[in-house]
């Protein structure tokens, strides 16, 4: 996705508002609102937000598990399961 395709001052945005959130909206491109020539905001469709949002979540997860790995904060499945076979047997009793 090159972002400098979809380049506009702030001006169109004014002038245009209705029509840039269709454009966004159809495409799912986001585009760069610049402001006295220089990059300012960047508007997107909500579903594309929304799903770039998910992802860094995602992201988030699997980084946080990593550095559990890398401190040793781990356990084998196996042992984790037998764990788990445990209590539920507890509770069926």
């Amino acid at each position: 996705m090159r972002l400098s395709t979809q380049v506009r001052p702030i001006s169109y945005l004014k002038a245009n508002a209705a029509e840039v959130l269709s454009d966004i909206a159809d495409s799912r491109q986001p585009m760069v609102i610049t402001q006295n020539g220089e990059a300012k905001a960047v508007l997107q469709d909500v579903a594309s937000f929304e799903r770039a949002q998910e992802t860094l979540a995602l992201l988030k997860l699997l980084a946080m598990g990593q550095q559990d790995v890398d401190a040793g904060r781990t356990k084998p499945a196996r042992a984790v399961a037998e764990r788990l076979r445990a209590k539920a047997k507890r509770l069926n009793d």
